[in-house]
């Protein structure tokens, strides 16, 4: 269970990175809204950084939770 757990949130992480990267990039660089995320809520620019933040933090999270050695009770 631990290891659907710790795909499932580094798979959303991936997502809600791309996003933030994605969005960020083409209104800095090209002037236009890629993505998903400038249909559901108008950010500035910089916010968009902290999406893809959240995305990195969600990723190591799910690595972590992923690779962490399975409990054993010894009773």
């Amino acid at each position: 269970m631990r290891t659907t757990i710790g795909y499932t949130i580094e798979s959303i992480g991936y997502v809600v990175g791309a996003q933030g990267a994605v969005t960020f990039a083409s209104r800095t660089f090209f002037g236009a809204e890629w993505g998903w995320v400038p249909k559901i809520v108008d950010l500035p620019s910089a916010a968009y950084l902290g999406i893809l933040a959240v995305g990195l933090a969600l990723v190591a999270v799910g690595v972590n939770t992923r690779k962490a050695p399975a409990r054993r009770d010894t009773a």
